[in-house]
């Protein structure tokens, strides 16, 4: 599970003063440097007042000076600009009998939908009992990212992010499913961000079978190349061509075969297109080949 990190500090820092502390950023390969912001993130918690502040200053202004776009869903506050590769973000999570859970659902929250991460991050309980979350952990260089591969996954325990309590979520190693705490409640995080990791896929599992459900974070270029080959060219499918057979990521070489077989009206022709990426010699694009090819025969 996330690894929990002591509580030592009384001081209290300002949203201003964090940020400016946040330049070190932290390589979470050093115990040492991630404890320490995890200090710089436990000074900020202390501020009792800092968040309410800027929210209703936030409402004044009717959102006309607000901080850059949040990608991670209605919750989601970022409170600081990317800084020495880091940036801070406040969380809200309602409870299960709040209107807001119930009318956008559950998963517009990420609760009951198991994942990892594929960046390192520090949270902190900030208001409220927390969400609760059953934790596991995966070896992910055994992984293949396959739909419905077996991953060993090991559980740890079920816990909540009370307030204050401090942890650091290891990137590919750590799983978990959230559950809606008792009452409405905040986290704060210091986000990891490292060139490439998008690259790094991020997975949903299913807690039933230990499986794979899926890429939980698609790239811009995989969007790219479908949109290309639709488009049509000689180029775009030049492209796409190489890279099904050798870029090294799998998920964009899935992307060029899916895009190529949108184009096919022919059974017989898509699954010799799906044959080939069987024989490709990536094994997540394999595994998925064979799902495409055996749904041609329905």
């Amino acid at each position: 599970m996330p690894r929990v990190i002591a509580n030592r500090e009384s001081d209290v820092a300002s949203l201003e003063a964090t940020i400016e502390a946040l330049a070190a950023g932290f390589d979470p390969r050093d115990v040492g440097d991630t404890d320490r912001a995890a200090g710089v993130l436990e000074r900020l918690a202390n501020n009792r007042s800092f968040l309410g502040d800027l929210l209703i200053d936030q409402l004044r202004e009717r959102h006309r000076d607000t901080f850059e776009d949040s990608a991670y869903g209605p919750q989601a506050i970022v409170l600081s600009p990317l800084v020495g590769g880091c940036f801070l973000r406040a969380n809200i999570w309602p409870a299960e009998s709040e209107s807001s859970l119930r009318s956008s659902g559950a998963d517009s929250f990420v609760y009951g939908l198991p994942h990892d991460h594929n960046f390192d991050f520090l949270t902190a309980g900030y208001f409220g009992p927390g969400y609760r979350s059953d934790y596991y952990e995966i070896d992910y260089g055994a992984i293949a990212g396959f739909r419905g591969e077996h991953a060993a996954m090991r559980f740890v325990e079920r816990s909540a992010l009370s307030e204050g309590k401090l942890m650091h979520y290891r990137a590919h190693v750590d799983v978990h499913s959230q559950l809606p705490p008792e009452a409405t409640s905040v986290s704060l995080n210091i986000m990891r961000v490292d060139a490439g990791q998008d690259w790094f896929d991020q997975y949903g599992f299913d807690l039933d079978s230990s499986a794979v459900t899926g890429v939980l974070n698609p790239s811009a270029s995989e969007t790219f190349l479908r949109c290309a080959v639709a488009f049509g060219g000689d180029s775009a499918l030049d492209l796409a061509e190489h890279f099904g057979r050798s870029h090294p990521s799998g998920r964009m070489r899935l992307a060029s075969f899916e895009a190529r077989s949108g184009l096919l009206q022919c059974t017989e022709d898509r699954d010799a297109l799906w044959r080939e990426a069987e024989g490709a010699g990536n094994l997540m694009l394999a595994r998925e080949a064979q799902m495409r090819r055996a749904a041609l025969q329905l």
